[in-house]
């Protein structure tokens, strides 16, 4: 079988060769130079680079129009490069998701809409067009979530106290989005959705032919919002209840995810579900370890084996097959006011916790990424701890970033006490606060 892989994740996040028989099959990754660097030296496979100044469809059009081949199948982990896989496959001719499936699951208003046409509920929305026509087009009056259409990371997501509020921001370029204050036409890309309190939950697993093979649910501790603004992020594992399994399976028909991972976001509003967003991938930060950990299942090597034999490689197991409850937590260097790792006051005394699974941390001085990233040996801290039941290890993460959250309010009060040193100090020794947003809590 002849094989393109459009090539956007770091190669450990996805470890190809354990889903892929690079000896059976011939595999082509195409992608920018520093990615195909991640590809191990002694993997048999084509390395095609692309320059990465326009779309993956565009180059890859352009390059297969200088050199024609054909391939069995078109294959794409990163959510990113979805849409553009399914452009390919239909020039190319070659089976697999199509563009319309694939828009259900990248547009957050076509995928609410197909959930609320299902019976689910979900925030009430509408996109940002139709908001700035008519501010009367939105039903709700409280507070505003502005958000991508297919965004990730919450990048670019910003609160409002009301829909007017949002409206007027937009309209006078002070929304703090700086795509949408720069060029209006950009608000094509965006929708807004009414703000629905609750803690966050995130189901993730695999399917197959409509069929939910295997699932953990797990919950927030922290939000990815909060991240983006410099907050740390944490989940943790917890029982699958057979409401919150069909459920889960509900909305993943609903918007037509019928092979390969998912990661499936809710917000649990009293006892009830609301749906919050679906991607027809694995989730970000260790979600992929802590699931293999829980049932044995790799998640990415699964899918590949479903996306070209149609089926997994065994039996797997329903949900968590293991004793131990694991959870995992990763600290944001983005908006850290150094550009070197200076390490994070107050958690010493979580160094080598006999319930760490692993600790990933930053060397002193290694320099910080300046994007938002939840991958280990990329943000500042990174790890995973696990107990024999949820409750201990949703408490260990709580108590981890609430060590961090002292000790930086410490130095910051000692700080503020000293009015001659300068503002960049406090700044530096004060917590991260949620920048342009307003009461975010969720």
């Amino acid at each position: 079988m002849n094989i393109l892989v459009l090539h956007r994740v770091p190669y450990p996040r996805i470890e190809y060769a354990r889903g892929i028989d690079h000896d059976r099959h011939d595999v082509t990754y195409f992608g920018v130079p520093d990615l195909l660097a991640t590809l191990p030296a002694g993997l048999r496979c084509e390395r095609v680079q692309r320059p990465g100044r326009a779309g993956t469809f565009d180059e890859a059009q352009a390059w297969l129009s200088q050199a024609p081949r054909s391939f069995d199948r078109v294959i794409a982990l990163s959510e990113y490069d979805l849409l553009d896989a399914a452009k390919l496959r239909a020039w190319l001719g070659t089976p697999g998701a199509t563009f319309d499936e694939v828009r259900l699951v990248r547009d957050k208003v076509a995928m609410k809409d197909a959930v609320r046409k299902a019976g689910l509920r979900v925030p009430k929305f509408v996109s940002l067009g139709a908001l700035m026509a008519s501010t009367a087009s939105a039903q709700w009056l409280g507070r505003t979530v502005l958000k991508p259409l297919s965004g990730a990371s919450s990048e670019d997501v910003v609160i409002f106290e009301t829909p007017e509020a949002a409206a007027v921001a937009i309209r006078e370029r002070r929304s703090g989005v700086a795509r949408l204050d720069a060029d209006a036409q950009a608000i094509d890309d965006y929708e807004v959705e009414e703000f629905v309190t609750g803690d966050i939950l995130h189901f993730d697993g695999l399917v197959s032919n409509g069929e939910v093979l295997t699932i953990t649910a797990s919950r927030y501790i922290g939000t990815c919002l909060a991240f983006a603004n410099g907050r740390p992020l944490g989940s943790y594992h917890f029982p699958v209840s057979t409401q919150a399994g069909a459920w889960a399976a509900s909305a993943l028909a609903a918007v037509g995810i019928e092979q390969g991972s998912f990661h499936l976001e809710a917000i649990e509003h009293g006892k009830t579900l609301v749906f919050l967003e679906v991607g027809n991938r694995v989730g970000g930060a260790d979600v992929v370890a802590t699931f293999e950990y829980a049932t044995g299942v790799h998640l990415p090597s699964e899918e590949l084996r479903l996306l070209l034999d149609g089926r997994p490689s065994r039996a797997l197991p329903r949900t968590q097959a293991q004793p131990r409850w694991h959870g995992w937590f990763v600290f944001p260097g983005h908006t850290l006011d150094t550009d070197a790792y200076e390490g994070i006051a107050g958690i010493d005394a979580f160094r080598g916790d006999p319930a760490l699974v692993r600790w990933i941390e930053l060397p002193a001085g290694a320099p910080i990424k300046r994007r938002i990233t939840y991958s280990a040996h990329e943000a500042p801290l990174a790890g995973i701890v696990a107990h024999e039941n949820w409750e201990q290890t949703r408490d260990w993460i709580s108590a981890l970033f609430a060590a961090g959250d002292a000790a930086r309010e410490t130095a910051a009060s000692r700080l503020r006490s000293r009015p001659d040193l300068p503002h960049a100090a406090l700044r530096h020794a004060a917590p991260h606060r949620e920048m342009h947003l307003v009461n975010t809590d969720r």
